[in-house]
């Protein structure tokens, strides 16, 4: 785990840094203190020697070996002049080659009668002799601190893991509930004894809940707009920005020839004529375009066009095609049913002359006349006033032409 690998490796870091400042500052410390130990040692056994001194300045140089073995220090005697009378480290007969340490500085402050102290290395013997015992007991307190460090930086990496993974996991299912949410799985949510991950992982659960909620009821009015969509008599189809086809209702399919298991092309291919795709075009650019008459292939529809907020178009298709038939049909019907009466209302037209015997007959030839103007189509169609059907009920009582070829004769219309 990611965030288990950096806390560990941040727990090993500050345990690092915090175990090199604690061995720096311990080191200072100790030094110090040691040090302190060590002239405050030197001193007394300095005086020491002084109260113990031999009076006789020949046996000096015995009395120092004698002294230095047994309290394992060095000490070296100096007269007044500066000279090294004695010293345990020097053979008595070397004594003379010694330098004279009149000038160092503990020298003349014990020659003024205080105490004086150095901290230098010794051109006699080429050691440091005041930290000697100094640096072999800092060098073994640093390698303790050392080894204990060690031992708490594995300790400390081990529990940093542990606790590292204890708080990553719940932190991992979480994350994995909340890609299951997004891929519209069951997620599964983690339990954890850190507050603030249940804090989260609380939180991440109700907004599951909240977004089922939601959905659910997306869904519904989905499909409650789908079933409206689909028991629509015309045609809707809706596109993108670039004209490629979304959604297309069983009309719509149907109109344009393309089976539920067909893809229906981009509009800009779908409509090959004209007025169609103009109009598509200008919907595309964001125009409204109203109920327009097209063809389509074989059909005529009225285009409706609307475009959509975030881009793209919905296209509504009324079929036309049996209104325009029927028209047709209608148009034809009465053109027909009006050739067929003028035949027989010219001979009747004729007749009425030929009954009166030579007599005028000219007001009933003009009143069939009439009839037979009205049994052409005019602007209102065959049952529009004037027409042979309306002026039917207008004849007068049959016309009675009498004649007097005859005896009695008589020729009546009724």
């Amino acid at each position: 785990m990611i965030f288990a690998r950096r806390l560990m490796a941040g727990t090993v870091a500050v345990l690092l840094v915090t175990v090199l400042v604690l061995v720096i500052f311990a080191e200072r410390s100790l030094r110090g203190d040691l040090e302190r130990d060590v002239q405050s040692s030197l001193e007394g056994e300095a005086r020491l020697v002084r109260a113990a001194l031999p009076a006789d300045s020949l046996a000096w140089p015995e009395f120092v070996i004698r002294f230095g073995r047994a309290g394992a220090v060095r000490v070296t005697l100096i007269d007044r002049s500066g000279r090294v009378r004695a010293d345990t480290d020097v053979p008595p007969a070397e004594l003379r080659t010694v330098e004279n340490h009149g000038h160092r500085p503990e020298v003349l402050a014990a020659m003024a009668g205080g105490t004086g102290t150095a901290k230098r290395r010794s051109a006699t013997i080429g050691s440091d002799l005041m930290y000697v015992q100094v640096d072999a007991v800092v060098g073994s307190t640093q390698r303790s601190v050392l080894l204990a460090a060690l031992l708490a930086v594995v300790l400390g990496s081990v529990l940093a893991w542990a606790a590292g993974r204890s708080i990553a996991r719940p932190l991992t299912e979480t994350a994995e509930a909340a890609r299951a949410i997004a891929a519209g799985a069951e997620p599964r949510f983690p339990h954890s004894g850190i507050p603030d991950v249940e804090a989260m992982v609380a939180a991440l659960r109700g907004m599951h809940e909240e977004l089922d909620a939601r959905f659910d009821a997306l869904r519904r009015k989905q499909a409650e707009t789908q079933a409206l969509v689909n028991a629509m008599v015309e045609g809707v189809l809706s596109c993108d920005a670039r004209g490629r086809v979304v959604t297309a209702n069983p009309a719509a399919r149907r109109m344009l020839g393309y089976p539920a298991d067909r893809t229906i092309p981009e509009l800009q291919v779908l409509f090959h004529h004209k007025d169609a795709r103009e109009a598509v075009d200008a919907t595309l650019r964001g125009e409204t375009v109203p109920d327009r008459e097209v063809l389509l292939d074989t059909r005529t529809c009225l285009l409706s066009a609307r475009p959509l907020p975030g881009g793209g178009a919905v296209v509504v298709l009324h079929d036309l095609t049996d209104v325009r038939r029927l028209e047709t049909i209608r148009r034809d019907f009465v053109a027909n049913v009006s050739h067929e009466l003028k035949t027989p209302i010219t001979s009747i037209t004729g007749a009425p002359d030929a009954a009166a015997g030579g007599r005028s007959a000219r007001p009933l030839t003009d009143r069939i006349g009439t009839l037979a103007a009205g049994a052409a189509p005019g602007p209102g169609g065959a049952g529009a006033p004037g027409s042979l059907g309306s002026d039917r009920a207008s004849v007068p009582e049959p016309a009675r032409v009498l004649g007097r070829g005859g005896a009695g004769g008589r020729v009546a219309g009724g």
